[in-house]
């Protein structure tokens, strides 16, 4: 079962370019950006949608990289060394093998799968539950929406509950 986390209404339809859409994220994200910091925004490390929103994109870097400076991986000890990074989003997984050695960072290998993410997580916590319920307690909470999605969020908030720590609860119904 699918669930967006926003209302689809039918009306105009209109076509974007994936560009265009980065675009209107960026422009909204710069405008945050200098409301926050009370300073125009002009730089950004970006590709062709920064310079859409009218941004100098200086330089490309990959995901795994991005990650990988994030976490001050470049900045820990001196040496060349091999790191492993994972990125488990919503719906994607991706792993990428790394070598860094005096702040350079290579990409050796990637992989992914573009069918598995915390969505599917998700998904089989909330169908295990329901399950669970139906045998238990007899009853069906697939027919109530209300329920449904009540046990969606506890789901999803065990799941990041479960990043930091070794058990967590879900108290739905």
């Amino acid at each position: 079962m699918k669930h967006w986390p926003f209302k689809v209404i039918q009306g105009e339809m209109k076509a974007f370019f994936p560009e265009e859409v980065s675009a209107m994220v960026l422009t909204k994200i710069k405008e945050t950006a200098e409301a926050f910091l009370v300073q125009t925004v002009k730089d950004a490390v970006i590709t062709d949608a920064g310079t859409i929103s009218g941004l100098n994109v200086l330089r490309i870097i990959n995901e795994p990289t991005a990650a990988a400076i994030a976490y001050g991986l470049d900045k820990k000890r001196q040496g060349e060394r091999n790191v492993l990074i994972f990125d488990l989003g919503g719906g994607t997984f991706d792993v990428s093998i790394l070598t860094i050695e005096d702040g350079i960072f290579e990409v050796k290998s990637t992989v992914g799968d573009t069918h598995l993410g915390g969505e599917d997580f998700d998904n089989r916590m909330v169908n295990h539950f329901v399950a669970e319920i139906k045998r238990k307690h007899k009853k069906d909470l697939a027919t109530n929406p209300r329920a449904l999605r009540r046990l969606r969020t506890a789901c999803e908030r065990a799941k990041r509950t479960l990043s930091s720590s070794t058990q967590a609860s879900i108290d739905a119904l």
